[in-house]
């Protein structure tokens, strides 16, 4: 079916000749002198588009691009007006025109318009899907070779720049072949993590990842000691496509420096990786160390309450003596109430804000049915990751931040990946409820569905008993018991999970911005 077209103009007589290019490329064009036959007309026909005059006799085009949009908001309006006054184009697009076009205008000029404002979403399809077909054989011979982490940072970040360009297009056998694609680059992830990981522990090369334990000694500290301020922003399990997603928000008032991955440690759970960053210790380490401060899987309490300890701890021994805040927000009023007496931590060197919300939407999602219906899969969980965000006292701290000219360092502790896969293991009572990792005594699993670590001190992990051990779910596994399978594996499947290997979960963003 033809586009339909509406252009009303007093000179229309002289605009014939434009008028038959556009139907001789196949639009349908209908035509008025005046405002009042335009708005008569949209009543009774229905438009893809309007061509409007700004300076008509009787109602002015101003005049009736407002009741245009009183009567039909989503119907695109194009200006077009002989004026070049900035207060004219203020009033236009104040109005929320689609574009603004000075006479005379050439056909080839409405062309482009009519192209933007119509076929932009399958232009866009349609550039996309070949850009990617170009870059799928190249992501694809990657992955094959032998890469180290710096290379599956950048493997990681074309996903992601693919991930949310496939959004925006209509080809959905071209969204299946990139799922696929992702899926494979998950699996080769995990072996190589498995391959490498416990080494990365042990070792002083300088080619391993910044880890959980040494990313604030090695990135973050020296970005402070740089900087006259800083606030340090952990947004509890932000994904690095969630920070893409966001980053457009960010960059309205801050300009981003250096942007970032580290790797999460293992078990990629809060009570790990959280308390790594803020030690600069790996778990076993914090619980040798400071004994008090460390919590294990079946004791009782919060197994986070100590990082502000932890966190002064670590500076003291890194011959540090900057001062710094700690603020930890865990419900929406404690984000307002911060937010309102901001200025009193202003002029310290160092604020530290700990900001749970994501964490929180992530479980969430697993509790209750209407969140697991906003956000069904990645890109509905991205949306409303953005929605939050955009409304949340964070925001309006950020903002404030950034007219203070204080600098940032936006992370997290972890990310969480969409869990499809079921997983058999068998544990005693004693053996910890996480879907992604495991540790007990006398697990029963498959080896070759987990990446086992049968001494847990290898991964500087604690020892609960003798005969402990530590199994971690790999890609987009979860462990399930056997006992009422089909009914966890029914409720579990395609929540938001977090603990083990992935590159959702252990490839974390790390994000340095000055205010603009």
């Amino acid at each position: 079916m033809a586009v339909k077209i509406l252009w009303a103009d007093d000179e229309i007589d002289l605009l014939k000749p434009h008028i038959m290019f556009l139907e001789e490329k196949g639009y349908d064009v209908s035509t008025t002198n005046n405002g009042s036959e335009a708005l008569d007309m949209i009543n009774e026909e229905s438009f893809d588009i309007v061509f409007l005059d700004e300076n008509m006799p009787g109602i002015s085009g101003l005049e009736t691009l407002t009741q245009i949009k009183n009567r039909r908001p989503g119907l695109p309006v194009v200006m077009i007006t002989k004026s070049e006054e900035e207060s004219i184009m203020n009033d236009a697009i104040g109005s929320n025109i689609s574009d603004y076009l000075i006479k005379p205008v050439n056909p080839h000029q409405l062309l482009l318009s009519l192209k933007k404002n119509l076929e932009n979403k399958k232009l866009v399809s349609e550039k996309t899907t070949m850009s990617y077909q170009r870059e799928f054989r190249q992501i694809s011979m990657a992955m094959s070779g032998r890469m180290d982490f710096p290379e599956w940072k950048e493997i990681y970040r074309q996903l992601i720049y693919w991930e949310l360009e496939l959004e925006k297009s209509q080809d959905n056998s071209l969204k299946d072949i990139f799922r696929m694609q992702k899926s494979e680059a998950n699996s080769v992830f995990s072996s190589f993590v498995k391959k490498n990981y416990l080494d990365w522990l042990s070792s002083n090369d300088d080619d391993k990842p910044a880890l959980s334990h040494t990313v604030f000694r090695e990135h973050c500290l020296p970005f402070i000691k740089a900087e006259e301020k800083t606030f340090l922003v952990i947004i509890d399990n932000l994904r690095f496509d969630q920070w893409k997603s966001l980053q457009p928000f960010f960059e309205e008032f801050y300009r981003v420096v250096n942007e970032d991955i580290y790797c999460s440690i293992l078990p990629t759970a809060t009570q790990y990786a959280r308390n790594a960053f803020f030690a600069g210790l790996l778990p076993s380490e914090i619980e040798k160390r400071h004994p008090k401060y460390w919590v294990n899987e079946d004791d009782e309490g919060t197994r986070n309450q100590f990082e502000n300890e932890l966190f002064g701890e670590q500076l003291k021994r890194l011959g540090s003596d900057i001062k710094f805040n700690y603020h930890k927000i865990l419900s929406l009023n404690a984000g307002k109430k911060l937010a309102e007496n901001l200025s009193n931590y202003t002029s310290t060197r160092l604020n530290v804000l700990v900001y749970n919300f994501v964490d929180m939407l992530s479980h969430a999602r697993t509790e209750m049915e209407v969140i697991k219906e906003l956000a069904d899969d990645e890109a509905a969980y991205r949306s409303l990751t953005m929605s939050w965000f955009e409304h949340s006292p964070l925001w309006d701290i950020l903002r404030f931040l950034a007219e203070k000219r204080i600098s940032i360092i936006l992370t997290t502790d972890h990310g969480s990946i969409r869990v499809q896969n079921p997983v058999r293991v068998v544990g005693d009572k004693n053996t910890n409820t996480n879907l992604r990792y495991k540790t007990g005594r006398n697990l029963q699993y498959d080896a070759s569905e987990v990446f086992d670590v049968r001494n847990p001190s290898e991964a500087y992990l604690p020892k609960g008993t003798i005969s402990s051990n530590y199994i971690f779910a790999v890609e987009n596994s979860f462990f399930a018991y056997p006992n009422n399978y089909n009914y966890y594996v029914n409720y579990y499947r395609n929540t938001f999970q977090h603990g083990g290997v992935s590159l959702e979960e252990m490839m974390i963003p790390l994000i340095f911005m000055k205010a603009r």
